[in-house]
């Protein structure tokens, strides 16, 4: 058992299944199905800042704009459940049956192309994390094979997203608009709304977080990792190295965003809608705050981050609806104004040390009480009784003693 202890302590698997011990068991025997829906939806958000670990913590590029990927993996998977519910039979009162009511409403006869596939959940599965990515390689490989980086690519990542919430809304016969898509209640006949529904979609939510976050602790622990801690601290002595430095950058962006997709999918899945607000400037810089918060080298540190920001989200906006946005503003600032590295680095930099001493301290006062309690268990030696024969005392001549004379 000790052993074990000791190889989870150093491999860092230890707080991995402490985070997998409180969202598989403490919260699901906690928390009502209610509260539990809620907390599934802020785990979706972690997928997104544990790729923003992996893009800013490790590669040092800082991206504004990750709610495009999470958005486009929600709508991958909302695309599918808004076709399951238009059948013909569910649309027989529209002027075209069979395809999505806000299609209809913008007078389209028949299911775009580009629909058709999301059709079949195989490849909408596949769709929610390829279309991510290949978005993120497109923009990824211009920029960083021309060298483009630092606050200039943040600035074209917000760009991205700002262009992609217009099109959205815009194209509203395609996309939903601003209204986005809604009603999205089946899975293949399988009704999402239930509770028994609820609580299965969360095990898989959490299963599949876990699982990206031990992907991405198993890139961080390859040469991969230490190539990427190196590209952040010294890129131009990796470069010069013979490393392609912008292949590597653009790796870690196509990683975060395959992630992001997935958590976008789980999203549309357990919420039951997807609109253009989850894709903008707003939600990407929110999404950034989430990593910064719980700490950006830390990948469990994120996801406490992300449930810490949206449980004072939820719970500001239930008892002060008018002062919401400031406390979480103050909130905000002041952990990054006292703990810049993120609760993460608060641990590492003060609970742990604290701990460790308190464990030397109380190691040190254990030892001297066992010893202190040795000396009181010692048995007192006695005093060894003298053997040796008094001398008789001697006579004198005359039959006096001594003593007499």
């Amino acid at each position: 058992m000790k052993s074990l202890l000791n190889w989870l302590k150093t491999s860092s698997l230890g707080s991995i299944l402490l985070l997998a011990l409180v969202i598989l068991v403490v919260f699901p025997l906690s928390m009502d199905i209610f509260r539990l829906n809620l907390v599934g939806k802020y785990l979706t958000y972690g997928f997104v800042a544990i790729g923003l670990v992996m893009l800013w913590g490790w590669s040092g590029t800082l991206s504004l704009g990750q709610g495009v990927f999470f958005g486009l993996g929600g709508y991958c998977m909302a695309m599918f459940l808004k076709l399951e519910a238009s059948d013909p039979v569910t649309t027989k009162i529209q002027s075209t049956p069979g395809i999505p009511d806000f299609m209809d409403w913008n007078q389209i006869t028949a299911l775009p192309l580009f629909w058709k596939p999301f059709q079949s959940l195989p490849l909408t599965l596949i769709a929610v994390i390829l279309v991510p990515t290949l978005l993120a390689f497109i923009i990824s490989y211009a920029m960083f094979k021309r060298r483009v980086g630092g606050v200039y690519f943040a600035i074209i990542t917000q760009a991205v997203a700002l262009i992609l919430t217009v099109l959205i809304i815009g194209q509203q016969g395609y996309t939903g608009g601003v209204n986005g898509m809604t009603d999205l209640k089946t899975v293949l006949g399988w009704d999402t709304r239930t509770d028994h529904a609820k609580l299965i979609l969360y095990f898989v939510n959490a299963g599949l977080l876990l699982g990206c976050i031990l992907l991405c602790k198993w890139v961080q622990t390859s040469k991969l990792g230490t190539l990427l801690l190196a590209m952040r601290d010294k890129e131009d002595r990796v470069r010069f190295s013979g490393y392609d430095v912008s292949m590597f950058k653009v790796f870690t962006f196509c990683l975060a965003a395959g992630i992001s997709g997935i958590g976008g999918a789980m999203f549309a899945l357990q919420v039951g809608f997807m609109s253009p607000s989850f894709v903008g400037i707003v939600p990407s810089i929110e999404m950034v705050i989430f990593a910064a918060v719980g700490g950006r080298m830390s990948l469990v540190g994120a996801v406490y981050g992300t449930l810490l920001v949206n449980a004072g989200k939820t719970y500001f906006s239930e008892t002060a609806p008018d002062l919401w946005l400031f406390l979480m503003a103050a909130l905000f600032i002041g952990v990054v104004m006292a703990f810049p590295n993120g609760l993460a680095g608060l641990y590492e930099e003060k609970i742990k040390p604290w701990a460790a001493k308190r464990r030397v301290d109380l190691a040190a006062e254990k030892a001297r009480r066992k010893a202190r309690d040795a000396d009181d268990a010692k048995p007192v030696a006695a005093v060894p009784q003298s053997t040796t024969p008094t001398p008789p005392t001697p006579q004198m001549p005359n039959g006096m003693s001594n003593q007499q004379a």
